[in-house]
């Protein structure tokens, strides 16, 4: 028998379709979904579990022989169901630019500097409470030709995984106070009840001292608090 997942409530994730973010007129579908029951092929697949994950995934500051350059910062937070339970073994990656703004990308060509002991990204899996933590640097603003004088804010990108590939969510956090998120699309797509949801919170209490700040981004699956996502 196959399974079938709720639908999502409306007011969360942003539209296929946003005119303010202009590619997405380009790929967004022009015709309304067919709804497909579910079989095996999508409820079942490979565990993304230990063995993927290597000892210094998480820690984007030590890939490297060197350090990288920037502002060190700490992301953590728990990975959560609708009622606030953990959801532990998931498989929880990041992206990022660089402090400077610059993607280690080809097709990244931002006349800023690549950082040689900073490649953006990294991974871990949460453990029984449903927590995660990376060590990493702040990513820098940059340039993106979406329209003019267009700046991304700063942000972080987020992968979740479930157990198999085609349960899988990605989201980006935002860091509190930021003075471009009046004028960046891709935050403004999503419903202005939810964009909170996307902004991590200052923790003072997981700092540590003399090396590095800490930011709290919590990542809610399904329910009210859910943490907006691309559909």
């Amino acid at each position: 028998m196959s399974t079938a997942y709720a639908r999502d409530p409306g007011g969360t994730h942003p539209p296929l379709a946003s005119p303010g973010y202009r590619s997405t007129l380009l790929r967004a579908p022009s015709q309304p979904p067919v709804w497909l029951e579910h079989s095996l092929t999508e409820v079942t697949g490979p565990v993304l579990g230990e063995g993927r994950v290597l000892p210094g995934d998480h820690d984007l500051t030590t890939q490297h022989a060197g350090e990288p350059l920037g502002e060190r910062i700490i992301v953590h937070g728990r990975v959560l169901d609708s009622d606030g339970r953990a959801v532990p073994d998931t498989l929880v990656e990041l992206w990022q630019a660089n402090a400077a703004g610059r993607y280690a990308h080809v097709r990244d060509q931002h006349p800023a500097p690549l950082d040689p002991h900073f490649t953006g990204v990294g991974r871990c899996l949460t453990d029984s409470a449903g927590g995660y933590r990376f060590v990493t640097v702040k990513p820098g603003a940059y340039p993106w030709r979406n329209h003019e004088n267009a700046w991304r804010a700063t942000h972080l990108h987020f992968s979740l995984f479930g157990r198999a590939f085609v349960q899988r969510l990605v989201t980006q956090m935002y860091f509190p106070g930021d003075p471009l998120f009046g004028q960046d699309p891709i935050f403004l797509a999503v419903p202005e009840a939810a964009r909170h949801r996307m902004i991590c919170a200052f923790d003072l209490s997981a700092t540590v001292p003399d090396w590095a700040l800490a930011y709290r981004f919590d990542i809610v699956l399904r329910g009210r608090d859910q943490t907006p996502t691309e559909t």
